[in-house]
């Protein structure tokens, strides 16, 4: 067993953190919002809704639903189109904290709608945990692949138009 005295006082704080923690909570909030940074450089100030297009991937698609000074509340999905209609999943809200640099998926629809996650309670940390977590792997899966929201409406345009040729010859 290491000793707490052999631990740098800096790290003392994180050694007991645990994965589903509220500490771990407040560290995927913070991740969240480093990737969202990254996903969406700028959130408009428009409810126009915004779609991300790679080539060869499902299209990633943003609607700003609610901004305030220090806040902005996004809904963040996929849509399949199915002959039952349009299928959105995942389907996440996420709200920003811009003031303390922190993003909370707040609700959320998973597993083909099987899993069903709105007004979670503050106190279901698992069910918090689990959402963000989610939320963390899906940011870095769209980054990854070169999902951004920051180009210019012409580019993302041009872009749908490209991946609708494409995906027409297959």
């Amino acid at each position: 067993m290491v000793s707490m005295h052999k631990i740098p006082p800096h790290l003392q704080a994180c050694h007991d953190v645990r994965r589903e923690s509220f500490a771990a909570l407040m560290d995927l909030y913070e991740n969240n919002y480093l990737r969202l940074k990254k996903l969406i450089p700028w959130l408009a100030d428009r409810k126009t809704p915004l779609v991300s297009t790679v080539v060869g991937c499902l299209d990633l698609h943003l609607q700003v639903l609610e901004q305030s000074k220090f806040t902005t509340l996004i809904n963040l999905t996929y849509c399949y189109r199915r002959q039952q209609g349009e299928i959105r999943e995942p389907d996440l809200k996420i709200r920003i904290y811009h003031d303390v640099g922190l993003a909370e998926a707040i609700s959320g629809s998973l597993h083909h709608g099987r899993l069903s996650l709105k007004n979670i309670p503050e106190t279901a940390i698992m069910e918090r945990w689990h959402l963000n977590r989610f939320l963390y792997k899906w940011l870095g899966f769209s980054l990854h692949i070169g999902h951004r929201f920051g180009v210019c409406e012409e580019s993302a345009d041009l872009n749908r138009q490209i991946n609708r040729i494409l995906s027409s010859k297959i």
